[in-house]
């Protein structure tokens, strides 16, 4: 059993007393994802919340490190507009950070071999970054794509008459995993795909695109897990063109803009994959955020508008880590990988997970477990029912194999693409 993390003790007590100890040398933590571009939306919410985190924890006097404490430094660079091994490399030589956190994918991929070789620790949410050669990069939020499997599940068992469903996702290291997972997703479930779109950076045509998923006359549209702009895009392009049936994707930032642009009518039942935190479903858990909602209101009052599907989940990653820094006595990367690890099982976001991903990834450094699945109803996100992605896979695990290969996505796949040398 862990200990109660920062974010507990705030839950439980409402405050935590001030401690007037010495506040030695703050303890940085690196922030390298994208914060502008077409990805801004998957980094910029989350550093808004990992500095909300860390505020709160400086506040009442900063993070114990082997009876000392010491405030903690948010540092943050931009991958989609700096060269990401130098920031990289000024984050751990210059400013010595003691975790990076990244989105992950194809922004960050340069700077990965270097950070390994330097036994730095690495948070990202793309878990499809993992293998063998990244043994100091962990996934311990969110676990996408896999998680996605519970929304086409819970379809399936909810809503059983339909069974043509039409796919979109983009063609890189976002949404190609993505697409395996939700091939193998709806293949399970005994659904059969009518029209598959992949379109790269510069093919942004949501009308063409969505016309085209049309054509076959499907009964789902999934967006599968396209950028927040293009999630928006498709989602009205699909009003406009007068679908009426049931709309999935991994994420549905800012939805209420989707209804104001649509109908509160066409957006019951959109189904997607992250709950807003002052979702009653929440209130009473014993999860990471046993009260959500506090988290929910301080980020909505200080970035009104602004939640996203990555809001908390630096935060989150921020808790598992500080939790392992207090057992551990030390910020030294090595050993607080080791005391994150040290039970195969332990608590995250929502609920009991355990370590995971030899079988796809090459190295059990995923955290899976349950996750909510989250509809709309009468014009507010409300989740609808938690899956559980552990018993989804013990189920189809080579049915998810075999998609994520067609696709080139293994982790040996992706490692012999990464240092193939062309002719």
């Amino acid at each position: 059993m862990r200990s109660p993390s920062f974010a507990q003790q705030l839950a439980v007590t409402g405050s935590l007393p001030r401690l007037e100890a010495k506040n030695h040398r703050a303890l940085r933590i690196g922030f390298l994802t994208p914060l502008s571009g077409d990805e801004e939306f998957w980094g910029r919410p989350g550093l808004d919340g990992a500095r909300i985190w860390a505020d709160g924890l400086n506040e009442h006097g900063g993070l114990m490190v082997a009876g000392r404490r010491h405030r903690v430094e948010i540092l943050a660079h931009d991958s989609a507009s700096v060269d990401v091994l130098e920031a990289a490399r000024d984050l751990v030589d210059r400013q010595r950070v003691k975790m990076i956190l990244t989105l992950g994918g194809d922004s960050f991929a340069p700077a990965l071999p270097w950070l390994m070789a330097r036994r730095v620790l690495v948070a990202t949410l793309l878990p499809s970054d993992l293998s063998p050669d990244t043994p100091y990069m962990i996934a311990p939020a969110e676990v996408h794509p896999l998680f996605n499997v519970t929304g086409v599940d819970w379809l399936a068992r909810t809503r059983p008459g339909l069974r043509r469903v039409a796919l979109c996702s983009q063609t890189d290291s976002l949404g190609l995993p993505s697409l395996a997972v939700y091939r193998a997703a709806f293949e399970a479930a005994g659904r059969s795909v009518t029209r598959e779109i992949r379109y790269g950076a510069a093919q942004h045509d949501p009308a063409a695109i969505v016309a085209a998923m049309l054509a076959e006359d499907p009964q789902i549209l999934c967006w599968c897990s396209s950028a927040t702009p293009m999630v928006q895009a498709l989602t009205e392009q699909a009003f406009r063109q007068g679908f009426r049936g049931q709309i999935l994707s991994c994420t549905a930032d800012d939805y209420p803009r989707m209804i104001a642009r649509t109908s509160t009518e066409f957006m019951e039942g959109y189904t997607f994959q992250f709950p807003d935190f002052d979702d009653p479903a929440l209130t009473d858990t014993a999860f990471f955020f046993n009260r959500p909602k506090t988290f929910f209101d301080t980020y909505n009052a200080r970035f009104p508008g602004e939640w996203s599907a990555v809001s908390w989940e630096y935060a989150s990653i921020l808790d598992l880590w500080h939790n392992a820094v207090e057992r551990a006595g030390t910020t030294e990367p090595v050993t607080v990988l080791a005391a994150m690890k040290r039970e195969q099982q332990m608590e995250h976001a929502f609920g009991p997970a355990r370590w995971w991903g030899t079988e796809i990834f090459g190295i059990d450094n995923a955290l899976v477990g349950d996750w909510p699945v989250v509809t709309i109803r009468s014009g507010k996100a409300r989740i609808a029912s938690f899956g559980s992605v552990l018993d989804w896979l013990a189920r189809h695990e080579p049915l998810l194999q075999r998609h994520m290969a067609d696709l080139g996505q293994m982790w040996h796949q992706r490692l012999a693409a990464r240092t193939r040398v062309p002719a």
